[in-house]
């Protein structure tokens, strides 16, 4: 469980990133590519950037040996060059013990140009920002406009949540099983944290490219960065909002992309085997991949099992053919 101690001040500081973070969002798009979990969704995008990533990206594994990452790395610039910029101006003691931190519980020894981003070194340092960008270049830049698109309709749905009930029920809303109380929000995390504010005020940061628990920064002399899931985190295509269902079909396949199509309507697993033109078989298969992803339901009707789309699978359907503020 995460508490976060608000003041008076930090109610009147709260404020919502005007920008998506170019850095942030791809420190997350990372994580959910190294996540082995939801792999009907996520597997062949997963593994589609495992194939194309540069040799250039390979520096970022040695700064994440485990599960956690330096926290230098998280920056919240609304452009690449200014974030990049920033990492580098990171004051070389926070440089130091966060890689001491990272690496103290790894088995194997730090690679020697981490040792030498440990003393400073200016090699070093031009081969991580090299890293940070030939990333972004391979992850993100495809999808950027669209990912610009989602954040402006997430802060669009946020203003309008805190125009009409408050700044408290905009905060209770965020994250899935959060609650404010007495000042205090607090919201499931694997970790017991309790942090006070102290006037700081806290900056939201959507993200959407990850479907876990909300991340914190919180370093001293700056507000605290929260940032969180934004919609179902799915894979985000460069030719995600023009109308086809090429970008769908290259993550889910085409026979589960048109069942998930056809049921936009209810149908049974004949009817779907039908019109589909393969074996009832078939469809109960595909069917039940696509119910344990959340993205169909089923019922039985007497003898009938009849199919439709959930709301998560009539998001991701809308998303691709163009509806771009359908995540909220």
């Amino acid at each position: 469980m995460i508490r976060i101690h608000f003041t008076a001040a930090d109610f009147a500081r709260v404020r919502f990133a005007s920008r998506p973070a170019p850095l942030q969002e791809l420190n997350v798009a990372l994580m959910r590519m190294c996540h082995p979990g939801d792999a009907l969704l996520f597997g062949r995008w997963r593994r589609r950037l495992l194939r194309s990533l540069p040799g250039a990206v390979v520096p970022l594994r040695d700064l994440v040996p485990a599960a956690e990452a330096p926290v230098f790395i998280d920056v919240f610039s609304d452009s690449l060059t200014e974030g990049l910029d920033t990492v580098r101006a990171t004051r070389p003691a926070l440089v130091r013990s966060e890689i001491e931190r990272v690496y103290a519980r790894h088995a194997s020894p730090a690679p020697l140009w981490i040792r030498d981003l440990h003393r400073g070194d200016a090699d070093a340092w031009l081969l991580l920002r090299r890293a940070q960008y030939a990333a972004f270049d391979a992850v993100l830049r495809p999808v950027w406009s669209l990912v610009q698109d989602l954040h402006q309709a997430e802060f669009a749905r946020h203003a309008l949540v805190v125009a009409e009930h408050g700044i408290g029920a905009a905060l209770t809303a965020l994250i899935s099983g959060g609650r404010l109380h007495e000042a205090v929000w607090e919201f499931e995390a694997p970790v017991e944290r309790e942090i006070e504010l102290h006037g700081r005020g806290v900056v939201l940061v959507p993200t959407f490219h990850w479907t876990g628990g909300a991340l914190v920064s919180d370093l001293p002399g700056r507000p605290l960065f929260l940032t969180y899931p934004a919609g179902p985190g799915l894979p985000l295509a460069a030719d995600g909002a023009g109308g086809t269902d090429d970008a769908l079909a290259g993550v889910l396949g085409r026979t589960r992309t048109d069942i998930l199509l056809l049921l936009a309507e209810e149908h049974t697993t004949g009817g779907l085997a039908r019109q589909l033109r393969v074996s009832a078989a078939t469809v109960s298969a595909h069917t039940a991949a696509l119910r344990g992803a959340g993205l169909i339901s089923t019922v039985r009707a007497g003898r009938a099992v009849l199919h439709r789309r959930t709301a998560l699978g009539s998001l991701l359907v809308r998303r691709r053919d163009g509806s771009r503020g359908a995540h909220g």
